[in-house]
């Protein structure tokens, strides 16, 4: 069973950090929003952080053989 603390959801069990900082004004005045993301209560602003994958070190995306 997951966990909510002032930080966001126990993120032990994803393998990621939470975000500590805003992306926008560099503040640690985060709040997790019922509806999903962040919230930041310095700047006003709300945004969420999605992970895209993982990089190819040799520059090529894997399974679809495109270049960089």
């Amino acid at each position: 069973m997951s966990q909510q603390s002032a930080t966001g959801p126990d993120t032990a069990s994803a393998g990621r950090q939470p975000i500590a900082y805003c992306p926008y004004c560099s503040e640690e005045t985060l709040f997790p929003r019922e509806a999903g993301g962040w919230e930041c209560r310095s700047c006003l602003r709300a945004f969420s952080v999605s992970f895209l994958g993982l990089v190819n070190p040799d520059g090529v995306n894997a399974g679809s053989g495109e270049v960089r």
